[in-house]
């Protein structure tokens, strides 16, 4: 690319590693799932592929196999006599159909197995053991007492989905909150629920004392100030993460309700020190600040037992570890405790190592070569994750990483110091105008449903068009349209297939015309030679633009720049050679296909993160091998540097025969109207 050199060009890493989150192993997935995680992970990682090659990438992710939304849902099965095997049987029958439906929308994952299945499942285990042995060595875990949900009908307690309420933090207005985290990902201790309730009983449940290992996040409350100022500073960073890190960095604040207001002035003497704030304008609550949790924590149970009604801020709360439901990850015996099991929010977030490692062990590398790709300078590590997930990845996470330093795991030294990682945190997105949920009371599609109105293709270019990275967005298929009049109407077009027109029409309409014109009038070969001026200015712009919004991640603008120049492609096509052949010019004729071809070949370089299948099939029958084709370590001056010196001493190079009508991009066979 010897001419781009006058306009700056971003840097990218010599090793990385996409991940893309767990989803967990009690359900399908639906459309949000790989939609707003998967599909957009994918893309990256294909182009990271293509960018730095193949051996430097890992893309890694697994089914979540553990955690009490997988108890309840076997619970579930089982009890309604659904499902007779055992839970291991029900984690491992919804991973294998994950994996399907995953491989059935293209996502070319290295790895996709999960926390406690085979291979992974032991590297996990192990690695699980290092991380909490590693925090406890370097004093960063602490055994606490604290209360946990008991149902005294049922004899047992209560793991977090068996206990549903309110959540209990300031402006949260989700329904769904269980024991200790709402289903927007607020984080608060199991006390602090408004009207619990269990599900196994519908009993009110008590609170019992459980003994559990905690990780002291608190103390790591100037490194994460540290750590989002300097997200603040760099532009790539989207403004939700910071914007939700930042959240919880605010002193320990308690809401009260104004009618307490007399109730509370009697007994503000009692409680620990604090700055009181009065209500302002139409507010409902006046504020009490304190300067630590375990001062605002004092106070809490003082305005509990006075029965004041009160809520809660985000703030940095001690983050557990370990929990007490039976089916998890084992967790070590440290200073005699034992029979303790690993919540699974944080083993979760070491879980792309453990697949990282695993990966490698397939491929027969050192153990330690984890560390090229999660420890190295030169690498970087990119997470997929939607908003709610931030307070995991944008705050527990690199605290953890922090805490980690000076040693590391396995090895000490700076080479086994885990670097901080780029988190791409995408908004919602909604089915229709609202926010869909398997647990909640719209019914998100699953994968193998949209298949049955939508090519992998279609729905792949849609979902990244979407600008998920901005806002949050309506996925709004036209065949699940609630209403049938506008369902059935063949007049309403289908939000859905925007994206998927430019695949089928217009990038067909491409493909089609330089290989049909090869076949009629140059002897099944694409001539070669220079390529004219404009077009390779207009191919390297889209490229440099294209690589910018890569780099960012902006993934809609990407596919703006690949639709603003496959449809400039397809019109220099078109012009051109309607003007060769109405002056009957067989040199423009030759010259506008060598353009063509040019520009399919870049079209095709750009999309194939996009649309690798179809993307695959045009290089397969412009017979150039995979790996040269995709690369981006090229000139890109012209064709003739894909081709051997026999081939440019000819002029011309010999293409597979394109049978009559071919589609590199098809429509869906419902989309056919019948004739």
């Amino acid at each position: 690319m010897s001419d781009l050199n006058s306009r700056p060009r971003v840097e990218w890493p010599a090793r990385a590693v996409v991940t893309a989150g767990m989803p967990y192993g009690n359900k399908p997935l639906h459309f949000g799932h790989i939609g707003g995680v998967f599909v957009p992970a994918d893309a990256f990682a294909r182009f990271l592929r293509d960018r730095i090659g193949a051996e430097n990438v890992r893309f890694v992710s697994g089914t979540d196999c553990f955690g009490s939304p997988i108890n309840e849902g076997y619970r579930k099965l089982v009890e309604a006599g659904e499902f007779t095997g055992t839970i291991a049987d029900y984690v491992l029958a919804n991973h294998e159909r994950q994996k399907a439906t995953l491989e059935a929308f293209q996502v070319s994952l290295d790895i996709y197995e999960g926390s406690g299945i085979g291979h992974a499942g032991d590297v996990h285990q192990m690695i699980s053991d290092q991380f909490i042995e590693r925090l406890h060595e370097s004093g960063h875990l602490k055994l606490d007492s604290t209360l946990q949900f008991y149902d005294a009908e049922a004899g047992t307690f209560l793991n977090g989905r068996q206990v549903q309420g309110r959540c209990p933090v300031q402006g949260c207005k989700s329904e769904h909150a269980y024991a200790d985290e709402c289903d927007l990902g607020h984080q608060y201790a199991p006390v602090d629920l408004i009207a619990p309730v269990s599900t196994l009983t519908g009993a009110t449940p008590e609170m019992r004392p459980v003994e559990n290992w905690y990780f002291d996040l608190p103390a790591f409350e100037d490194f994460l100030k540290e750590h989002v100022r300097a997200l603040e500073a760099d532009d790539e960073v989207r403004p939700v993460v910071t914007k939700a890190i930042a959240e919880f960095l605010a002193p320990p604040v308690i809401f009260v309700k104004n009618e307490h207001l007399e109730e509370y002035e009697a007994m503000a003497p009692s409680l620990p020190p604090h700055e009181f704030r009065p209500a302002e304008g139409n507010k409902q609550s006046f504020e009490i600040q304190f300067a630590s949790i375990g001062e605002r924590d004092a106070a809490r149970d003082a305005l509990a037992a006075a029965g004041l009604r009160f809520r809660t801020s985000k703030t940095l709360v001690p983050f557990r570890i370990t929990g007490n439901i039976e089916w998890g990850v084992r967790a070590p015996v440290i200073d005699d405790v034992e029979g303790l099991t690993v919540w699974c929010w944080p083993e979760s977030l070491w879980a792309p190592i453990s697949f990282t490692i695993t990966i490698n062990d397939e491929r027969g590398l050192p153990r330690t070569s984890w560390r090229d790709f999660w420890c190295s300078d030169d690498a970087r590590v990119y997470q997929f994750i939607g908003q709610d997930n931030l307070y995991f990845y944008g705050v527990a996470q690199p605290a953890l990483w922090e805490a980690l330093r000076p040693g590391g795991l396995f090895a000490e030294g700076p080479d086994s110091q885990m670097r901080q990682t780029t988190l791409v945190a995408n908004h919602h997105m909604l089915f229709g105008k609202k926010k869909a949920s398997s647990s909640g009371s719209v019914k998100p599609p699953t994968g193998e449903e949209l298949l049955e109105h939508y090519t992998p293709e279609q729905l792949r270019a849609h979902f990244l068009a979407l600008g998920l990275d901005q806002k949050s967005v309506g996925f709004s298929p036209k065949p699940f349209d609630p209403d049938p009049a506008k369902r059935d109407d063949p007049r309403v077009a289908d939000p859905a297939l925007k994206e998927g027109a430019l695949l089928t029409n217009v990038f067909n309409r491409l493909a089609r015309s330089c290989f049909y014109e090869a076949q009629k009038n140059f002897d099944g070969c694409m001539p070669l030679g220079a390529v004219t001026p404009e077009v390779r200015r207009r191919a390297f712009q889209a490229l440099l633009d294209y690589e910018e919004r890569m780099h960012k991640v902006e993934l809609h603008r990407v596919m703006s720049v690949c639709d603003e120049f496959i449809r400039w492609s397809n019109k220099w096509w078109a012009d051109g050679i309607k003007a060769a052949e109405e002056a009957d010019d067989a040199a423009a004729r030759r010259q506008v296909l060598v353009d063509s071809f040019y520009l399919l070949r870049m079209a095709t370089l750009l999309m194939h993160p996009i649309v690798p299948v179809g993307c695959e099939k045009i290089c397969d029958y412009l017979s150039f091998d995979f790996d040269e084709f995709f690369s981006w370590n090229y000139d890109f001056d012209s064709n003739e540097e894909l081709c051997p010196a026999i081939e440019i001493d000819a002029g011309a190079h010999r293409v597979h025969e394109l049978p009559p009508r071919f589609d590199f991009f098809r429509k869906h066979e419902s989309q056919f109207r019948p004739s």
